[in-house]
């Protein structure tokens, strides 16, 4: 008897056994309103954290027990959880239609190669920074910067137009100023950014001109379960530089409309590097957005955007000039209209326009005594573009299009000189400087990029665009006409660009392998600049017309594998840089200010055969527990300029950051490390000097003591570090002296937001 109780037990633990082994679990997960596919979704086990990813199709494999939770989730849908079966179609609801996406279809940065989505901002921002330092903690990622206010990022060895920085996948603030004083990172506030999406490379042609990457500035929108009125108030202090931010957002969501409101005043004093020498960076901003939102049908979007930020009382740390106003606005529209047939997915259109008006002066500068200078200049930039996205099958999206940035600008620099050679003027001198010649660059892209599923897991996206350039300069100086023949004549040029990538991914494993050609047609300081100090070197630097566009050449093969509580990812990327835009000293060309104050020569900008830049990235994450991260990350990049045999300047060295956070629903801290290594890979020719290494530990802290309300405070530079960045270069005119510009000590920082 009693074997056969022990034999009847046996069966019945095989039996539970069978049914609750883990099998594979089918499932298709889809857009609730169109019944598209949705891929790139994630299905996540609750109890073990094991997770997949939907295809092309929608489709996915789990291995799984029926009856487990799972959680499924997607950056532009609705999270849900949801009991497995054996069979799960799987529906999810948009939050809204995206229209400030740099992608326009569901799927965000996944569809393209080589491209990451930084999402954490608000934990960013618990203290109160510029836009630019956001991408301080960024692997591969450096910071110009040449005060507080005037900081902008530098990827691998790619810099200013170099790359496409946009805001809200395709609005645009272009600098004015010729030092970049005032780039598109100081007209946008950091409490208005959501995420920051970025493309590594030339492997996308569908938002414009793309040579080294882009960088889309994502700022938040409303969506559709917020509907009735909601807002924010918030504020922080920084106690190196009494820096005061305040901030306020309300928004109104209806069933059809939408307004978002948003407001910011930011003032910074001087702040102390770590041995306590105060380094010049004070101003003060206002800034505000409106955004009007309408949905004339469930298919159908209307948005209005509407943006100013007005700077006062500028210090600039590293240049020979202050700001006392630089002001800036933005006017926008999009429309989208989705799921229009069964062939075509949407069709959207997106037009702005941009100006920055901004003043500098040498007020309360070593060389004010001797001369008076006021440069005031202004930009203009208009674009805009129109896409059609359409599946010829289930297999395949189909983007193409058209976009255009027209880019204007003028202003010229009053000297008037009150001493020469050591001697007072009885009567000053007055002169004026043509800075842009009232110069002018347009740009009319047409685009055509796919995506095809060619194998289960694996897709192959390919692309080709051509930009129609054409540029001007309607008020040319005449040594500026003289030097070129005496005739500065229109140009045109039509360059063409392409990409191909392919790319697996199954069961939390991804890999990739990405070809592209980006083309970059010279800028309008490369080609229009005449006699005026724009380097790194003091040295007066002129433009040259006749500048062929630049050509990025670039390969970068990837991969990301996540484990149950491991994630870790490697890339290497190797660019053949032809026809690269640099300066060359040319001693036909004498200095033009103070002749005789060295050097006595002038660089010009010319093209180079050939340069290149190499280079790795690694990453890897650590889920110790459910609450505890750990988090590291390493990028170097070997920059070579092959005609002058060294290497390309401003090249940010080896750097790595290593984190640790811990999160619960109430509380959060973390604890981050900047390690950079010394930079003794520098361009002579542009009087680099070598830059030591650091390191730096950041803590941060945030609290929630009830709904609504957070409290977030910081230690930065814990250590009092004093250090300076490779890519900071101070002028002998500025303040400091010291051919740097040092960076803050050690700093307590607060910060306070209340939603309602």
């Amino acid at each position: 008897m009693i074997n056969k109780i022990k034999l009847c037990f046996l069966v019945l633990l095989i039996s539970v056994g069978s049914i609750a082994q883990t099998i594979k679990i089918n499932g298709r997960i889809t857009d609730k309103n169109s019944n598209e596919p949705i891929e790139f979704a994630t299905i996540k086990v609750l109890k073990n954290n094991v997770f997949t990813t939907s295809d092309i199709n929608g489709e996915f494999t789990l291995k799984a027990i029926i009856g487990d939770k799972v959680e499924v989730s997607h950056i532009s849908f609705k999270t849900i959880i949801i009991v497995l079966q054996h069979l799960n179609d799987i529906q999810l609801e948009p939050t809204q239609i995206e229209l400030n996406e740099i992608l326009v279809a569901a799927n965000p940065l996944q569809d393209i190669s080589h491209s990451v989505i930084i999402d954490d901002a608000e934990k960013r921002i618990s203290q109160p920074r510029s836009v630019g330092n956001l991408f301080k903690d960024i692997k591969g990622f450096g910071i110009v910067k040449r005060g507080a206010y005037a900081s902008e990022p530098v990827f691998r060895s790619f810099k200013y137009e170099q790359l496409n920085v946009q805001y809200d996948g395709g609005f645009k603030v272009l600098n004015a100023c010729p030092n970049r004083m005032d780039p598109i990172t100081t007209h946008v506030i950091p409490e208005e950014i959501e995420k920051i999406e970025i493309v590594k490379g030339p492997f996308t042609v569908r938002f414009g001109q793309n040579f080294g990457g882009i960088i889309n500035l994502v700022s938040k929108n409303p969506t559709k379960d917020q509907i009735g009125f909601h807002g924010s108030v918030e504020g922080g202090f920084e106690s190196n530089g009494n820096n005061l931010v305040t901030g306020a957002s309300m928004l109104y969501v209806g069933n059809k409309f939408d307004v978002h409101f948003n407001g910011s005043y930011r003032d910074f004093g001087d702040y102390k590097d770590g041995d306590g020498t105060e380094v010049p960076s004070s101003f003060k901003t206002t800034d505000y957005s409106v955004k009007l939102g309408f949905d004339p049908t469930e298919k159908q979007r209307l948005q209005l955007t509407w943006r100013q930020s007005f700077a006062r009382d500028i210090d600039h740390a590293g240049l020979p000039m202050d700001s006392p106003y630089d002001d800036s606005l933005l006017a926008g529209v999009d429309y989208k209209l989705k799921d229009i047939s069964e062939k075509i997915n949407s069709f959207s259109v997106k037009a702005f326009i941009s100006n920055v008006d901004h003043l500098m002066t040498n007020e309360n500068r070593p060389n004010f005594m001797m001369v008076d200078a006021q440069s005031p200049v202004e930009s203009w930039t208009y674009g805009g573009k129109a896409e059609l996205v359409f599946s010829p099958s289930t297999n395949s999206r189909i983007y193409t299009g058209i976009d255009a940035n027209l880019i204007d600008r003028n202003g010229d620099r009053t000297r008037v000189v009150k001493m020469m050679n050591g001697n007072m003027l009885p009567t000053p001198k007055v002169f004026v400087d043509k800075i842009w010649q009232d110069a002018s660059i347009n740009d009319l892209g047409v685009f055509a990029e796919g995506k095809f599923k060619v194998a289960d897991y694996m897709v192959l996206t390919t692309g080709v665009r051509a930009d129609f350039i054409t540029t001007s300069l309607d008020d040319a100086a005449p040594d500026f006409e003289a030097l070129y023949g005496g005739v500065i004549d229109d140009e045109s040029e039509v360059n063409v660009s392409a990409n191909a990538s392919l790319k697996y991914q199954k069961n939390g494993f991804q890999t990739q392998l990405a070809l592209g050609r980006g083309v970059r047609t010279a800028s309008m300081i490369e080609r229009y600049i005449n006699h005026f100090s724009v380097g790194v070197d003091p040295y007066e630097y002129v433009g040259n017309p006749n500048l062929k566009p630049e050509v990025n050449n670039q390969i970068e093969l990837s991969f990301l594998k996540k484990f149950e509580t491991i994630e870790v990812g490697a890339a290497v990327f190797h660019s053949f840089l032809r026809d690269y835009i640099t300066a060359k000293v040319n001693q036909d060309i004498p200095r033009k200010f103070m002749p005789t104050t060295p050097p006595i020569y002038t660089k010009q900008f010319i093209n180079i055969d050939k340069a290149s830049q190499t280079g790795v990235e690694f990453t890897l994450n650590i889920k110790a527990t459910e609450k505890l991260t750990f988090t590291s990350d390493v990028s170097y990049t070997r920059a070579q300029n092959k005609d002058f045999g060294e290497p390309l300047a401003q090249i940010p060295p080896f750097m790595a950051n290593l984190g640790a956070k811990f999160e619960d629903d109430k509380f959060w801290i973390s604890l981050n490390s900047r390690l950079v290594a010394t930079q003794d890979r520098i361009s002579t020719s542009f009087m680099e000097q070598e830059a030591p290494g650091f390191g730096t530990m950041d803590l941060r802290v945030g609290f929630i003591p009830f709904e609504g309300f957070s409290i977030g405070a910081a230690v930065l530079n814990m250590f009092d570090k004093t250090y300076y960045e490779h890519l900071n270069y101070s002028f002998s005119n500025s303040n400091t002296l010291s051919g740097r510009i040092y960076e803050p000590g050690r700093n307590f920082t607060t910060y306070l937001k209340y939603k309602f």
